[in-house]
């Protein structure tokens, strides 16, 4: 297994991998077309094994009004058959080191039991405008003391109603 950055010989295959670990929803492979499309900064990376995208995980701008404060990790994904190997787990701790991303608050709005392992602690601020009381919503290094609605990216608002398709 090798991790490299994503360029333009691996974008279609991101894509392509989005669609299949998430077969009930188009949103998240359209949400990171769009990010490239747009030029959005973003960071992300992909696992490969045998010249196959295996995995992948992106973090883009997080923002207190027009204000970065930090990182949405997302999305991130595994190949279905390469789930529940470590896979996803590798590739996280992996964009975890990175000099970009090692010094900055992040956040991701996924599942608590996975997402603490790697030092995730439920966020009650800032809040999450994807998901009613901050459930979901998780958050490293996480500096914020007052309340503000967390913002994304434009693009992200393909995503507008994902707290009613948890998995």
């Amino acid at each position: 297994m090798k991790i490299r950055k994503v360029n333009e010989e691996t974008r279609a295959k991101v894509y392509a991998l989005l669609r299949s670990a998430f077969p009930k929803s188009e949103n998240e492979a359209l949400l990171v077309q769009k990010l490239h499309a747009q030029g959005r900064p973003i960071f992300d990376w992909v696992c490969l094994h045998t010249n196959k995208v295996i995995a992948y995980i992106a973090f883009s701008n997080a923002y207190h009004g027009s204000d970065r404060c930090g990182l949405h990790l997302a999305p991130m994904a595994v190949a279905p058959e390469f789930q529940r190997q470590g896979v996803g787990s590798e590739l996280l701790h992996f964009a975890l080191r990175q000099e970009r991303i090692k010094s900055e608050p992040l956040y991701v709005l996924g599942q608590p039991d996975y997402y603490k392992r790697f030092g995730f602690e439920p966020c009650r601020l800032p809040l999450c405008p994807f998901d009613k009381n901050n459930a979901h919503f998780l958050s490293l290094r996480n500096l914020a003391t007052s309340s503000f609605m967390i913002g994304y990216e434009p693009e992200f608002k393909i995503l507008a109603k994902p707290a009613e398709r948890r998995r």
